[in-house]
């Protein structure tokens, strides 16, 4: 009589390009608006993310997270201004895993639309300066990407909206020199 110790079915459920299930938590999550390129796995599980969304006029740019942890960052170092390399993310994710003893935590749900219309004016408000006026670029929302789960035109609609409600606050005109709205958060009015 032989003894299985392990047994692995394959039966196919869906056409080939279905998402494989993560491994480390047996879930497929493909939340709207971002590219996950790699995955690297904590000391305690914690699962830590190399992601990217659509590539803007600026290029592709990525950031990394921890899923266990708030980790998050977009840049390499505090003089760099974005992660412009997959392996760059990859670097500093697999560098995080490697220290990080966060147990895993629930994946992120997808918020309402009124929460993340405030995670969009959270983020201009931290973009806003004082002494002059801010070009907003869709790569000040990577570390927002797995908060919103909206996609890229999602984000340019409530840019769009807020210009067009509060023409005090931010501007919304086309770019000079491409296709798309170019859009700016106006300086913080003298008191």
């Amino acid at each position: 009589m032989a003894l299985t110790l392990f047994s692995r079915t394959h039966t196919a459920t869906g056409p080939e390009f279905a998402p494989e299930p993560w491994p480390e938590i047996g879930e497929t999550w493909k939340p709207e608006g971002v590219i996950v390129t790699q995955r690297f796995l904590g000391l305690a599980g914690a699962v830590v993310l190399v992601y990217t969304a659509d590539a803007g006029v600026n290029g592709t740019y990525y950031a990394v997270a921890c899923l266990g942890c708030s980790y998050r960052t977009r840049s390499k170092t505090d003089r760099d201004n974005y992660i412009a390399s997959e392996q760059a993310g990859g670097e500093i994710a697999n560098a995080h895993a490697a220290q990080c003893r966060a147990l895993p935590r629930d994946l992120p749900t997808r918020p309402d639309d009124d929460t993340a219309r405030e995670i969009v004016r959270h983020r201009l408000n931290a973009e806003r300066r004082c002494d002059y006026d801010s070009a907003v670029y869709l790569t000040s929302f990577h570390l927002d990407r797995l908060a919103l789960q909206r996609s890229t035109e999602w984000i340019e609609e409530e840019l769009q909206r807020l210009a067009d409600e509060e023409p005090e606050f931010m501007t919304a005109k086309p770019r000079t020199y491409s296709t798309g709205t170019e859009f700016t958060i106006l300086r913080f009015p003298k008191r």
